[in-house]
């Protein structure tokens, strides 16, 4: 392969990567923003995009992210890319506070009694064979409820500022490409002999 590494990666060094960026959060984060900023559409797609991104990791689907994403942000014209990178605010680092923070909503909200702090009977059993309705009531009913109203809330207000910014991006990227074009276009004046001799 022509940009492999010399020494490979062990699972330890992969799993730090996953978890904490290898230069920094300010670059990373960085990079992100303009990776969204340049994407090639309208600020609001770009904007319905991002937010439909952030509201999807905020339901307890985990590994249905994208695929919400997606069809959240075909049904309010937003760009699938912009989607996908806004699904990146999950990752392991947040999904603790997102999964917390819906659960105790969601309890609120449904009035749920808090459990006693040990698991239901049978809950590994369910995890570990995918059954579903073992978990639901106590767990994931209250975090998708919890989920709804934070999701919404998050997907505003990254709407309202990816939107500002791409505009702002797009308005500027296109001012300095107008003042390109117009310095090209400007005539260059030619001194001839004969206006040197006059």
């Amino acid at each position: 392969m022509l940009f492999r590494r010399r020494q490979p990666e062990t699972r330890l060094q992969r799993l730090r990567a996953t978890l904490w960026p290898r230069r920094s959060w300010r670059r990373s984060l960085r990079y992100m923003q303009k990776r969204v900023l340049r994407l090639r559409a309208t600020p609001h797609a770009i904007a319905a995009g991002v937010a439909a991104g952030v509201f999807a990791t905020f339901t307890p689907f985990l590994g249905l992210h994208f695929i919400l994403a997606f069809a959240i942000a075909y049904c309010v014209a937003g760009n699938m890319a912009a989607a996908a990178l806004g699904c990146l605010l999950g990752n392991p680092l947040t999904f603790p506070l997102v999964w917390a923070s819906t659960y105790e909503v969601g309890r609120a909200i449904l009035r749920a009694e808090v459990p006693d702090g040990t698991a239901p009977a049978g809950l590994e059993t369910a995890l570990r064979h995918f059954d579903l309705a073992a978990i639901w009531q106590p767990y994931l009913k209250p975090m998708l409820v919890g989920s709804i109203p934070l999701g919404l809330a998050f997907a505003g207000l990254t709407y309202a500022l990816v939107r500002f910014g791409a505009a702002s991006f797009q308005a500027s990227r296109a001012r300095r490409a107008q003042e390109r074009s117009a310095t090209r276009a400007r005539p260059v004046s030619v001194r001839t002999p004969s206006d040197a001799t006059s």
